[in-house]
């Protein structure tokens, strides 16, 4: 098995970047995506508990990996929530499948997004994490949009080992996601 378009274009050419950019003197210091996370909260399932298999069904077919209910951490009355419930779906994705799944998302989904004119960079969280918001799951080319019940969102979270946003920024437009200029 052959290594992902974008991880070889990191090695070869994003690492160097980054060096040049930020004066690293040591290998071990140059930012790299250490996971992304998808995840997809389903409050409607607290009603409905087919949803959340049709949230993991979506997930997984998105990122190729089998994806995982998550469950409600305490009661919460107002929303008729109990402990345990599943109220949402995840998957972590790292190493080929991750490479694999951000070169898609760069040339396939976010493309088909209507009127896109690239991503907010407001998502950074201080430690060198992005979280993109998508607010449909028909731009991924692998939902047929004939076998959906509902149109919903979901987050994605790009982990780096970056240590400043400044830095994750520059990673992960290096590796071409599509920031919309100030």
């Amino acid at each position: 098995m052959e290594n992902p378009r974008l991880k070889e274009e990191y090695n070869n050419r994003v690492k160097s970047a980054l060096t040049e950019e930020f004066g690293y003197k040591n290998v071990m210091q140059i930012p790299k995506l250490q996971k992304i996370v998808i995840s997809k909260g389903v409050g409607a399932a607290v009603a409905d508990k087919k949803l959340i298999e049709y949230a993991v069904d979506e997930l997984t077919k998105i990122s190729g990996q089998k994806a995982l209910a998550t469950i409600s951490k305490k009661d919460i009355a107002a929303f008729k929530l109990r402990k345990g419930m599943p109220i949402g779906a995840k998957v972590t994705l790292r190493g080929t499948k991750m490479y694999e799944f951000l070169d898609r998302l760069v040339t396939a989904s976010l493309p088909r997004v209507r009127d896109f004119k690239g991503i907010k960079a407001t998502g950074f969280d201080g430690r060198g994490n992005y979280t993109l918001g998508i607010t449909e799951q028909i731009i991924f080319p692998e939902i047929n949009i004939d076998q959906i019940n509902k149109i919903s969102g979901m987050d994605i979270t790009f982990v780096t080992s970056a240590n400043t946003d400044k830095e994750a920024k520059s990673l992960l437009h290096e590796l071409g996601l599509p920031f919309k200029k100030n």
